[in-house]
């Protein structure tokens, strides 16, 4: 395992080796870990993939190339030598809006504790978070949210100033 920067690029390698081709990659971007005090400050960066694969399929793959950097998911928002998510994918919404809106109405208590034993797309709460948004303001500024109706550029808009500063260009 090198820097984080070089796990990235080498991550975007073996996911384009496995078949999903990587349109467009973000700047990479030095972010707070998350939980704070989960561990050391993370890089973190946005794709736009291209594949004819379906979501679970996709993050199968997602999973696949984790393991293969060494991810041992032991617990939630432990420690990881990389994390890949699947945070979009175009317009569907997983498993359904029912569902979809559980999770994201979810409080920050229960965020911690709870974690669906299904995919849930886009992910829920990718309108509060500016280390996913930033990255993807390079990639996708026009992606609108299919519950929200908002696009990445009017999230990250709506984000704290403080959320956006610490996204911080390398």
């Amino acid at each position: 395992m090198g820097a984080p920067q070089e796990t990235l690029s080498a991550a975007l390698e073996r996911l384009e080796a496995l078949g999903l081709r990587v349109a467009a990659v973000s700047r990479f971007y030095h972010t707070p870990c998350f939980p704070a005090g989960a561990g050391p400050d993370y890089v973190n960066a946005a794709a736009a993939l291209e594949t004819g694969l379906g979501a679970e399929e996709i993050l199968a793959k997602l999973h696949q190339v984790e393991a293969e950097f060494g991810r041992e998911r032991e617990t939630r928002w432990g420690r990881r030598t990389l994390d890949l998510d699947l945070v979009a994918r175009g317009n569907e919404v997983l498993p359904n809006r029912e569902r979809y809106l559980h999770w994201q109405a979810l409080s920050p208590d229960l965020q911690a504790q709870a974690a669906p034993d299904e995919l849930i797309l886009p992910h829920p709460r990718i309108q509060d978070r500016g280390f996913v948004l930033v990255p993807l303001l390079d990639v996708a500024p026009g992606w609108v949210h299919p519950v929200l109706g908002l696009s990445v550029r009017e999230m990250v808009e709506r984000l704290p100033q403080a959320a956006r500063d610490e996204v911080v260009p390398l």
